[in-house]
């Protein structure tokens, strides 16, 4: 059966497109729109109207997508900014109205478990992992093996969310950095010392931020999934791209291999929480996961149809 699936996000909206055959997905194809719904929703608590034209916009383009590659379904979730804004059913009524479309509001830990799965359907691993998912609008952390999951945790930090909140000056300067890193230290502080407690064998990153890091580390002229997925990225690689992109102007970080223009604003405060949660679990590798919560939200869905 061929599925669509849309993760509406507080920064992208991305679609994915799979064959789901005896439980296994198939013939992955992915596309991406950074769309924004979470601008000023963290400041205001309500999405404008621009993001919502933007979105539906995308929407109506995800939709014809689907149908031109045969989609017999299409599942659509929506994650931070949506779960925060206080015109979240305006937004659904109209997304239902112009594409046909249900848009199912997700829980940060619903989230989590969907990242999760997506990550199991590409990994062999069995010992426990730590999945750390980066977005526009939160972090999510999940600690579990192919038994399930044994801790999930959103916390309200995400690259977006944190360039709005801190970083308005180009190029960024340090103060504003400083309170940026301090408030992300506070906020995950003890979310960080309960996983150090745990026994965890890997961290493994889904989300936009790790996937344009890994691809900004390979210096990749052309994303490609193949290249992105199973990749490592050591803290040391963290630690030289990031004292880079401080560094950089806006429009010099809009030419950068491997990073979309679009994401150039927001991926300075991605990859310094990144950095500051490795910092803190003491973990000098992380690996890159292609598979995220579409694939989770397609395997969740196929599982309870059948």
């Amino acid at each position: 059966m061929k599925i669509g699936a849309i993760d509406i996000g507080t920064n992208s909206m991305r679609l994915l497109v799979a064959d789901y055959i005896n439980g296994k997905i198939e013939n992955r194809k992915k596309f991406i729109n950074t769309t924004r719904i979470g601008q000023g929703v963290d400041k205001e608590g309500y999405i404008n109207k621009e993001a919502i034209d933007r979105n539906i916009k995308a929407l109506e383009t995800f939709s014809d997508i689907c149908k031109e590659e045969g989609c017999e379904k299409i599942y659509a979730m929506g994650t931070s900014a949506l779960r925060d804004s206080k015109n979240k059913n305006e937004f659904i009524d109209l997304a239902k109205e112009k594409t046909g479309i249900d848009i199912e509001i997700i829980s940060g830990v619903e989230e989590s478990n969907l990242g999760f799965k997506g990550v199991l359907e590409g990994l062999n691993e069995k010992d426990n992992i730590l999945v750390i998912d980066i977005g526009g609008g939160s972090t999510e952390f999940i600690i579990g093996n192919r038994k399930g999951i044994s801790f999930a945790k959103s916390e309200n930090v995400g690259a977006l969310r944190m360039t709005e909140k801190f970083l308005k000056k180009d190029p960024i300067d340090n103060k504003e950095f400083e309170d940026m890193e301090v408030f992300i230290e506070n906020t995950l502080k003890d979310t960080l010392e309960y996983i150090k407690s745990c026994n965890i064998s890997y961290l493994v990153g889904i989300g936009g931020t790790i996937t344009s890091l890994s691809a900004i580390n390979q210096e990749l002229e052309v994303y490609s999934m193949e290249k992105i997925h199973n990749s490592e990225i050591c803290k040391k690689d963290i630690d030289i791209v990031l004292q880079s992109l401080k560094n950089m102007t806006l429009n010099d970080k809009k030419r950068l291999k491997g990073l979309q223009p679009k994401r150039a604003d927001i991926i300075t405060a991605g990859v310094k929480i990144l950095d500051k949660i490795m910092e803190k679990l003491e973990s000098q590798k992380i690996i890159v996961s292609e598979y995220d919560n579409l694939e989770g939200l397609i395997c969740q869905k196929s599982k309870n149809m059948s």
